[in-house]
């Protein structure tokens, strides 16, 4: 199967979104939030400081893998593509055979 390269070179783009460690965080906390959640919310769970998470939360949003709305002053965010932290769990389960050594599951496809 040929796969375009716009549409592999867009693939790589959201990969790059996903080096980051803290925006893989606030889509794990997204994850398992019931309803949109107040950035300063996203911030006292994450421990880090806000300027910093409403720019991780614009890239994230620009590459609509989390989508918001305002309430006033507030910004409220919620996880827009639930099947990228389908896609994390798998390379966190892949990082966790090559930490303990073990061989990868080769039934896959």
């Amino acid at each position: 199967m040929k796969v375009s390269d716009d549409l592999i070179n867009e693939a790589a783009k959201i990969y790059k979104v996903l080096s980051n460690g803290t925006r893989i965080k606030i889509l794990y906390f997204l994850r398992y939030q019931d309803n949109d959640v107040a950035v300063s919310e996203i911030v006292d769970a994450l421990g880090l400081a806000q300027p910093v998470i409403s720019k991780q939360l614009a890239i994230l949003r620009r590459y609509q893998l989390v989508r918001n709305h305002k309430e006033g002053n507030k910004v409220f965010y919620i996880l827009d593509d639930p099947h990228v932290v389908e896609m994390i769990d798998d390379m966190l389960n892949h990082v966790k055979h090559e930490i303990k050594g073990l061989p990868h599951p080769k039934n896959l496809y």
